[in-house]
């Protein structure tokens, strides 16, 4: 069942989060190296998240077993910016099951557990506190760099015969999906000509990218650097994202742009069901037909009549062109 909360306890709380996460994150020392947790999703090769010493600032989610054909990678960009390769992975762990090779920027720390889903219908009501939370911004905790070298190591590791990952990923088929902050950090990688496909969830360019809690100064100029598809998820009006993100679809008109929205605020449905909840079943077929060109999967975002257009709660402004 989806309750509603008074939308200005709500907003005041994820405004609070937004501004101490980064300190509670530095609180919580890295897991060991290898492989953290169970196998989990429910694509066909279920994944988990690995932590290694050659790349302490990383973790890797794929496969368990992993499959002979290479497979596409995803770069993610951490709510918050946040420096916690933990803070999705159930989401991540879903994607991954379905046949995708994930670089994740910061250590593996805390893993959140589930909470009831929210419904916000309203814009959140501005935060008192927010002058005090910008004069305190410091740096953020990861940085679209870091999660570029990421993929660099993946790449020579993919090249290398001596890896265990010799010949497990596709190189030229690379994607990069953002959770609010991280959203700001994959806007800044889809300039990078080995994107293929990027997706926001929760997120969007501020006009004067002065305004965010982030310290990654992103311009709406950087929106003309976008070469390949991309697809906004939204929370609806109750999301702190909405009117960045809404500014943002108003200009993007160069390349496939999908958008879409469901009253579920900026947390979108990352800890409120098992698996990453629907962003996990949309963020996989995004990558399903951007990556693999599977065409049924492309129908789900396709026209008026697409598959998501169907889905209680959810408005699509801006489906995919058919």
């Amino acid at each position: 069942m989806t309750r509603t909360l008074p939308i200005a306890l709500l907003g005041l709380a994820l405004c609070a989060a937004a501004a101490g996460v980064g300190a509670q994150d530095a609180k919580v020392p890295p897991r060991p190296f290898g492989i953290i947790g169970e196998a989990s999703g429910t694509g066909p090769m279920p994944a988990v998240a690995e932590y290694l010493p050659a790349m302490p600032d990383h973790a890797f989610y794929h496969p368990a077993k992993l499959p002979a054909k290479p497979l596409p990678i995803v770069l993610w960009g951490n709510g918050g910016c946040r420096d916690n390769s933990l803070s999705a992975a159930q989401f991540l762990r879903e994607v991954a099951s379905h046949g995708y090779f994930i670089v994740v920027p910061g250590p593996p720390r805390d893993e959140p557990t589930l909470v009831p889903p929210v419904r916000m219908t309203e814009p959140p009501p501005v935060d008192a506190d927010r002058t005090a939370q910008l004069a305190r911004r410091g740096p953020d905790a990861t940085s679209p760099a870091q999660i570029l070298a990421g993929l660099d190591w993946l790449e020579r590791q993919n090249a290398d015969p001596a890896s265990p990952w010799y010949r497990r990923v596709d190189p030229t088929r690379v994607a990069v999906m953002g959770h609010s902050c991280g959203g700001l950090q994959a806007i800044r990688i889809s300039a990078d000509p080995r994107i293929k496909a990027t997706a926001l969830f929760n997120s969007g360019v501020f006009n004067n990218s002065a305004d965010g809690l982030s310290a990654l100064s992103v311009s709406k100029k950087e929106l003309a650097r976008l070469h390949a598809p991309i697809a906004y998820i939204i929370g609806g009006p109750g999301d702190i994202a909405w009117p960045q993100a809404i500014d943002d679809v108003a200009r993007i008109v160069h390349v496939p742009l999908f958008f879409a929205h469901a009253p579920t605020g900026h947390g979108g449905t990352f800890r409120t069901a098992p698996n990453g909840g629907f962003y996990g079943v949309i963020a996989r077929r995004w990558l399903d037909y951007t990556l693999k060109g599977d065409a049924r999967a492309g129908q789900f975002f396709k026209g008026p009549d697409c598959g998501l257009c169907k889905v209680p709660d959810w408005s699509v402004p801006r489906p995919l062109l058919k």
